[in-house]
């Protein structure tokens, strides 16, 4: 899973972003509104994390103008504005989530992971999908109820993205959108076919069917 991290304040950008990786999930840093305005229109993001205060505007207007232009993902915002007023003004704008500065870091990635749960459908920590879990914390799954295995970084956030998106045809190009941030630059289509098949290996061949042509299908029905 892929997010946007819009945040001015270097070191605890690079803190965040740090974080946030460890947490399995990749992260896109922007600077300014300039920044993100531009990574929007030509990558997808599960979640934004967003400044108010940044050197050329307001994080609410850049919400605001991504709420009228259709871009539904979850939105938490960061701010040193800890008025109930203004906690109100960026709910209503259209965030999901509202943490002010200074925080743990702990709580801004329960804040994510709950975000995102959210959005899925999910109550638990632990995803569950025809007979999968795979539990967030531990990074690890099981099937039917059987012994739990341990993931790699890369195929827990791979198996993670598929059960948030089930029943979807996605893309080798999507897939490796989410699992790479712009700095890591372009990873080879194929390597997407070595993960699928090691996933195949822990849940069975029929769970992620292929789509000739198209991608991969994390089939639920």
């Amino acid at each position: 899973m892929k997010l946007l991290l819009l945040e001015d304040d270097g070191l605890l950008a690079e803190s965040l972003v740090e974080s946030l990786k460890d947490n399995g999930y990749r992260v896109d840093l922007a600077t300014s509104l300039r920044v993100a305005r531009s990574v929007m229109g030509t990558e997808e993001y599960v979640l934004a994390i967003l400044d108010l205060g940044l050197p050329d505007g307001s994080g609410l207007d850049l919400l605001s103008q991504w709420r009228k232009e259709g871009f539904d993902l979850p939105v938490l915002i960061l701010t040193a504005r800890d008025t109930w007023e203004d906690k109100v003004n960026g709910l209503e704008v259209g965030a999901d989530d509202y943490l002010t500065k200074p925080f743990h870091e702990a709580e801004l990635i329960a804040r994510v992971k709950a975000l995102l749960r959210r959005r899925a459908g999910h109550v638990s920590q632990v995803l569950t999908l025809n007979g999968v879990s795979l539990d967030e914390t531990s990074q690890c799954v099981c099937i039917e109820g059987g012994p739990w295995h341990s993931l790699t970084g890369t195929e827990f956030r791979l198996l993670r993205y598929f059960m948030h998106h089930p029943d979807r045809v996605l893309s080798k190009e999507h897939l490796l959108n989410q699992l790479y941030t712009l700095e890591q630059g372009a990873a080879a289509p194929n390597l997407i076919e070595v993960y699928i098949g090691r996933l195949r290996r822990h849940l069975g061949k029929s769970m992620i069917q292929t789509r000739r042509g198209q991608g991969y299908v994390f089939v639920t029905r």
